[in-house]
């Protein structure tokens, strides 16, 4: 008897969870937040991270549509892991980090999936084109952090990333994974 009522216990808990941290996230922690990006040069895999973003994020998981988010994406601290390259995606026909030197994404809209699952339908900007997207990610309390994470994928043509003769997508593929991991302190 003592069992059974353990295992329902534990399922109420884990019913509750995703409802039980109902607060605002007051800064996001840069240095355990990521944002990654892979695509693939010449059938080959091809990763690469952001060093520094900014996000504010104000999220409760009992009102998630009340919820908003705003990342901004420093293009200028990008690494593929080889200075030469590093050096060359911020030039003119890449980011063109010299004229827009920060990526953008800031949510319209933010719903929950079930469970621990949501999604936020937003506009990304980079190099000066914004395109809607949807962006599924997961919520889940670590402590006294709240760990946003989720994946999207990007078409960089429609943003103007690989101008001239790097719009052949035999060469670099067209699509590029994101992912991301935002964590932030949770505020009552």
């Amino acid at each position: 008897m003592n069992a059974s009522r353990s295992v329902a216990a534990a399922l109420f808990l884990l019913a509750i969870l995703p409802h039980a941290f109902a607060q605002r996230v007051s800064a996001i922690d840069a240095a355990r937040s990521e944002v990654r990006f892979s695509g693939k040069q010449m059938g080959v895999s091809a990763d690469g991270r952001f060093g520094r973003i900014a996000a504010q994020i104000e999220f409760d998981a009992a009102k998630p549509a009340a919820g908003r988010v705003r990342v901004e994406v420093d293009l200028n601290s990008v690494d593929i892991g080889a200075t030469e390259v590093n050096t060359e995606v911020k030039r003119k026909p890449w980011f063109h980090v010299a004229a827009f030197p920060t990526a953008i994404f800031e949510s319209t809209a933010l719903r929950a999936m079930g469970g621990a699952r949501y999604e936020a339908d937003g506009r990304i900007s980079i190099k000066g084109h914004s395109r809607d997207v949807v962006v599924p990610f997961t919520v889940r309390q670590q402590g006294r952090d709240v760990v946003f994470e989720g994946s999207f994928t990007l078409l960089r043509l429609q943003f103007g990333v690989g101008d001239g003769v790097w719009k052949d997508t035999d060469t670099v593929s067209n699509e590029v994974q994101v992912r991301f991991k935002l964590v932030g302190a949770a505020v009552k």
